[in-house]
């Protein structure tokens, strides 16, 4: 069986470097970046540097995942969770201030 993960060329913090990641996962960041409107490696650099995990693979694919999840929760009238990992770009131009 071929593996599903995908090792990609990035540059972060100014570095050339590489993840692998799942098609789905690749396709979601772009997705994000879209829809924050910064590029993907501004998006990439910035789970970089906040991240917890000790790979960025996986503190890519935290992002996702929470990402998401607060979008399944919806609007409630409380503030959703956010990754910790991309704070500030999680944050609409009007909630930075």
């Amino acid at each position: 069986m071929k593996s599903t993960v995908v090792k990609r060329s990035i540059v972060v913090g100014g570095h050339k470097t590489s993840v692998s990641l799942e098609e789905p996962f690749w396709t979601s960041m772009k997705e994000i970046s879209q829809q924050l409107r910064v590029t993907l490696s501004e998006l990439v650099s910035e789970i970089d540097t906040n991240r917890q995990q000790s790979n960025l693979s996986s503190a890519i694919r935290l992002f996702v995942l929470d990402h998401f999840k607060g979008l399944a929760a919806g609007p409630t009238g409380e503030s959703r969770p956010r990754a910790d990992h991309a704070q500030g770009l999680a944050e609409s131009p009007a909630e930075r201030g």
